[in-house]
């Protein structure tokens, strides 16, 4: 049956397994919003474009599903492009589909016009392309999807012209097959096996890409002997417990000499960027085994590295039924007392750095439930989080790492309670980095959100002002009136509290958790004065 070609996207997408679709409807794509409902998808109204495209985000980190957001030509587009930036970064599968004008070339002074839509989203998503009509638009969606399905997850940006959107179409063809990553060939596991099981003190480091394989990682490291780092994405694959395992401490400057004492490094599912570590390089002076689904990342591998084209996963999966064919458990390969040494050395660093920080983090992680998942925005508060907060579960912390945004915790964090509703959900940000989306609370009001969204108040932009104070630079504009986030928070109808003890603090967000409507919990340093 025809219908307009916005209708049918919405069916296909529907078709596709897509439950969600978070946007605002504009007088350019309001023929995307014909079918969203007669299709039977649900729609997330966001308060603005970047908030629409961070909560899809939050929604496919949370759900592991690739999400849509509907955005309109021009400034729509333009609003989410710092959310897809972020997407890029952190290998985030985010479909936007946007409305765009049929004819710019020979037409000036249209509504929302500008130079070049597509070539803008190009420079944030992994590809941004036109459809001229219904088979192009269609062909595009399925490629997005396998895309996300078979390769590195990164945005994608789907425009379709106005008239063509409002135009008569056949219906989308059936969905096609099922796409998957590339495994490592069986020469590789074995290969890598060999080396592994030859090294005297091999080294893992376990990245956000290896998630999928969680199942494996402890028989990994005990039949390998070997230690272990996780990066900031991969916090929850080693238990925190582990005699052989190091934390999330890749960025203490002395990281570099656990690793120059290995003599095999493997790292699986990370890119170990500058954001990971802080320097230019890990500090190894062996061979590094490199395992990834990207060939852009196994290109950096020197002379003597090997490289693992491969799902990581499914790489530790398949190691970890191999090995025991081969060989049995083996013994530690490095000193469990040095290592404990060495984790609680680098958790006074952050004492000292950050004072009180810790101290409520451990209060806060005693009542938060195993299986909340955490979304973190740009703070001092977060920063010494991700290295001392023990995760219990993989992929439970999301934090924009690479493009290093403000004001995604917030949004993000309401994308992934829509995921995964009835589970707990946390939001942490900065008493600067939640007045970024802060509108987007009202969302969260209206989906009954039992949200609690935990405010790290410091009265100053205090990251960069230290920096300035490094730099001898005096310091300037880093202090902002800030507003009654107390009052603000229950304007829009959240609940709002504001603890002096840790215990408070506690009892805040274990109620928070139950709540009916979002709670802003005000937290400010002197929680441990």
């Amino acid at each position: 049956m025809q219908q307009p070609l916005g209708a049918q996207i919405s069916h296909m997408l529907k078709a596709r397994g897509v439950e969600v679709i978070f946007g605002i409807p504009g007088v350019h794509n309001i023929e995307l919003y014909r079918g969203i409902e007669e299709a039977g998808i649900f729609h997330v109204l966001a308060r603005h474009e970047q908030g629409a495209a961070f909560m899809a985000d939050g929604y496919a980190r949370a759900s592991g599903r690739p999400a849509v957001c509907y955005l309109i030509t021009g400034p729509g587009l333009c609003n989410a492009m710092t959310a897809l930036g972020q997407a890029y970064s952190d290998s985030v599968p985010v479909l936007a589909i946007a409305s765009c004008l049929d004819e710019t070339a020979a037409k000036r002074g249209q509504l929302h016009q500008m130079r070049d839509q597509v070539g803008a989203a190009a420079t944030v998503c992994e590809w941004s392309l036109e459809a001229q009509g219904a088979e192009a638009a269609y062909a595009l969606v399925d490629r997005a999807l396998a895309e996300f399905a078979s390769t590195r997850p990164r945005p994608k940006a789907l425009h379709v012209g106005i008239a063509t959107l409002g135009a008569a179409a056949e219906a989308p063809p059936p969905p096609p097959a099922p796409q998957k990553p590339p495994s490592a060939s069986h020469d590789d596991v074995y290969a890598a096996i060999q080396a592994i099981l030859s090294a005297e003190r091999p080294l893992f480091i376990f990245g956000g890409g290896t998630v999928a394989g969680a199942d494996a990682v402890e028989d990994v490291l005990r039949q390998t002997g070997a230690a272990a780092f996780v990066t900031y994405a991969g916090r929850g694959l080693v238990r925190s417990d582990h005699p052989m395992f190091f934390g999330a401490f890749l960025a203490r400057p002395s990281s570099a000499e656990i690793a120059a004492k290995a003599d095999l490094v493997i790292a699986v599912g990370t890119e170990l960027s500058a954001v990971d570590l802080w320097r230019d390089t890990l500090g190894h002076r062996c061979p590094m085994l490199r395992v990834d689904i990207d060939p852009e990342i196994l290109a950096e591998c020197g002379a003597g590295d090997m490289a693992i084209l491969g799902d990581a996963g499914a790489f530790l999966r398949d190691i970890s039924i191999a090995i025991p064919a081969r060989t049995g458990d083996r013994a530690p390969c490095w000193d469990a007392t040095m290592v404990a040494k060495t984790r609680a050395r680098w958790r006074a660093e952050i004492d000292a750095e950050r004072p009180g920080i810790p101290a409520i983090c451990d209060a806060l992680r005693a009542v938060t439930p195993d299986d909340a998942m955490i979304y973190s925005d740009m703070t001092q508060f977060a920063y010494a989080a991700k290295e001392i907060w023990d995760m219990p579960r993989p992929g439970h912390w999301h934090h924009p790492f690479g493009f290093g945004t403000l004001g995604y915790a917030l949004p993000a964090a309401i994308g992934g309670a829509v995921a995964r509703p009835g589970q707990p959900t946390v939001a942490i940000l900065g008493d600067y980095g939640l007045q970024y989306t802060l509108p987007e609370l009202g969302t969260a009001v209206e989906l009954g959100l039992s949200l609690p969204i935990l405010v790290w108040d410091n009265a100053e932009l205090a990251e960069i002002k230290d920096a300035m104070v490094r730099s001898q630079i005096a310091p300037n504009a880093v202090i902002a009136r800030n507003p009654d986030f107390l009052a603000l928070a229950r304007a829009y109808g959240a609940e709002a509290s504001q603890p002096s003890t840790l215990t408070e603090l506690q009892d805040a967000l274990t109620q928070a958790f139950t709540a009916p409507v979002p709670t802003l919990i005000h937290m400010t340093p002197a929680l441990v004065t």
